[in-house]
């Protein structure tokens, strides 16, 4: 877990792992990288990653064909961003990704 503290800021290095695994469409590697930030929410705290994360957990998913699972992670990130800037490109971006799951 000590890799995982990154000089950037805790959990950077799994989400940026996230991130690369999305970008090669290899979704089962995605999501367990984005699901360790998820599941240390106490060391991200407030960090914008910790958000961030449901939403490559949800895109992931997507990838895997689990569909049910994508839709949770979705709505819990739209729920963090409630209060967001409605013109924030990745908040519109997730906004269409999750409508196309309904």
């Amino acid at each position: 877990m000590a890799d995982e503290f990154g000089a950037a800021g805790p959990m950077y290095p799994a989400y940026l792992r996230g991130e690369a695994f999305l970008t090669l469409r290899r979704g089962k590697e995605a999501t367990a990288e984005f699901q360790k930030v998820v599941d240390h929410r106490g060391v991200v705290l407030n960090n914008v990653l910790g958000a961030l994360a449901y939403l490559g957990l949800g895109r992931a998913y997507v990838l895997t064909g689990e569909t049910a699972k994508a839709h949770t992670a979705y709505q819990e990130f739209l729920t963090l961003w409630k209060n967001a800037d409605p013109d924030i490109p990745i908040l519109i971006a997730a906004k269409a990704e999750y409508a196309r799951l309904q």
